[in-house]
């Protein structure tokens, strides 16, 4: 019986957020898996007892990213970790958007200011802020030039944390056709949604925001499926990757481009695909030695 975590985060007094996690555990446990969601920071969890750790959920580690780093490079040294450490490490920082750009591939357009590097900001058109290493769009924004002193404040609050930020044009055309979240699993392409855009003018940085506004299965058409695998033919080392989720948005040109790479910790929105729980289990499976 092969043992199985599913790493995610600890909520506390509240409930998961994860609503694919109690299906998937239930879904291996089903098939003769010993499978158990753990979270990731848990001191007294022994991850060597396990044939596979899925990094599932672990929607804090942004706040924590290199003790997360160090969490996935000491479990993958006692027991088989999906995705692979090396990619945990390349892909909890978002200036991998700048690898993928190197390598031919059509992603949104992007800077990075530092901590110590003048604020830099657009002038012409509206734009957005965040950071390097988040999710749920913690401490996103989007400004227009009028908004330029309220944009310093953000980029000084950011810098003070010791976070690096992104300054990416905003493209008009997710109010559109929205973001598409096209979804791979065991090396195949699995299912896509589309959601509404997630940054509203005016709302603050650090206001609490809808992750996933409108959220809708997607038919992806060919060139987002093209776009998709070219994003993860770049990844490098061309490591294995048990799941990878690569959200696109349109470019002033109407061309697919890609927002996020997103192999650490994507959902996987199986509660909008139920018919990809058995292809996901499976896959699960085979990567812990099950034939």
């Amino acid at each position: 019986m092969p043992r199985v975590a599913l790493a995610t985060y600890d909520p506390g007094a509240q409930p998961s957020k994860d609503r694919d996690l109690p299906m998937l555990a239930g879904a291996l446990r089903d098939a003769g898996a010993e499978a158990v969601a753990v979270p990731w920071d848990d001191p007294d969890t022994d991850w060597s007892g396990f044939d596979l750790v899925v990094i599932r959920s672990t929607w804090d580690y942004s706040w924590r990213a290199e003790e997360f780093v160090a969490w996935a490079e000491k479990c993958a040294a006692v027991t088989r970790l999906a995705n692979p450490a090396q990619v945990v490490r390349w892909n909890t920082d978002k200036r991998y958007l700048g690898d993928l750009a190197e390598a031919g591939v059509p992603v949104v357009p992007t800077r990075y200011l530092a901590p110590g590097d003048a604020p830099d900001l657009p002038d012409d058109r509206e734009y957005v802020i965040k950071p390097t290493s988040g999710a749920g769009a913690r401490y996103a924004a989007r400004y227009t030039p009028d908004d330029h002193d309220t944009a310093v404040r953000h980029l000084g609050r950011m810098h003070e944390e010791g976070l690096t930020a992104m300054v990416q044009p905003y493209l008009t055309g997710i109010d559109v056709s929205g973001e598409r979240a096209l979804q791979f699993f065991g090396g195949r392409f699995l299912h896509a949604s589309r959601k509404g855009a997630v940054l509203a003018p005016g709302t603050a940085y650090d206001a609490a925001k809808v992750a996933h506004p409108d959220l809708a299965p997607w038919s992806p058409t060919p060139a987002e499926l093209a776009v998709a695998e070219r994003a993860l033919a770049a990844v490098p080392g061309a490591p294995e990757l048990l799941y990878a989720r690569v959200d696109l948005v349109d470019g002033a040109d109407g061309e697919p481009r890609v927002m996020e790479l997103e192999l650490v910790e994507p959902n996987l929105f199986l509660f909008l695909h139920p018919g990809s729980l058995p292809v996901v289990r499976d896959a699960v499976l085979e990567a812990a030695g099950c034939e």
